[in-house]
This record gives C-alpha cells, sequence and structure tokens, in this order.
C-alpha cells in the first residue's frame, strides 16, 4: 500500500473527465448522479461510493472493484495518520 494514495475523486477528475474533455455537468447527466454529487467526488470532499462505483464500471471507467480499491487504501491511509486510542487485545494470551 502505498504511504499517501491519491484521494480516487482526483483521479477520475484528471484521467477520466478531463482526459475525455467533458463537463461536469455532462459526466454527470452521463452517470445518472446530480452535478453536486460529483464536484463532491472530483474535489475530494466525500469518497467513492459503491454506487458510483458501479455506474462508473456501467460507463466503461475501469471496474467497480478497482474504484473501491483506491477509495478503500485512501481511506486506510488517511485513518493510519490519526492518533489511535489505546487497544487491548481482545483474546488474553
Amino acid at each position: 500500500m502505498m504511504m499517501n494514495p491519491p484521494h480516487p475523486g482526483s483521479l477520475l477528475r484528471a484521467d477520466v473527465i478531463e482526459d475525455l474533455g467533458i463537463t461536469l455537468t455532462d459526466a454527470a447527466g452521463r452517470l445518472g448522479i446530480s452535478r453536486g454529487v460529483l464536484s463532491r467526488v472530483l474535489n475530494c470532499r466525500v469518497a467513492i461510493s459503491a454506487d458510483l462505483a458501479i455506474r462508473l464500471e456501467m460507463a466503461g471507467v475501469s471496474t467497480a472493484r478497482a474504484w473501491l480499491a483506491m477509495q478503500s487504501s485512501y481511506d486506510l491511509a488517511q485513518a493510519m495518520q490519526h492518533v489511535q486510542r489505546t487497544v487491548m487485545p481482545l483474546r488474553s494470551t
């Protein structure tokens, strides 16, 4: 796992939306989601949901599993940067 993987929304913006030369409004319409939702994803404010991942796969943009794996890697990296409370083992040794 990368130490600081990019948010998948930034990849979607740069590698798909911008490369195809389509507008945010057009992309949202093609994906069947609101412009606001897609904007929040592309600006890395919200996660790519399972629903959006499926829509991206249906639109021919990689696989849903790939998008969710990228999101999971990003989320895990972000969580690992936070100080965690003390954790006690669930089993006694």
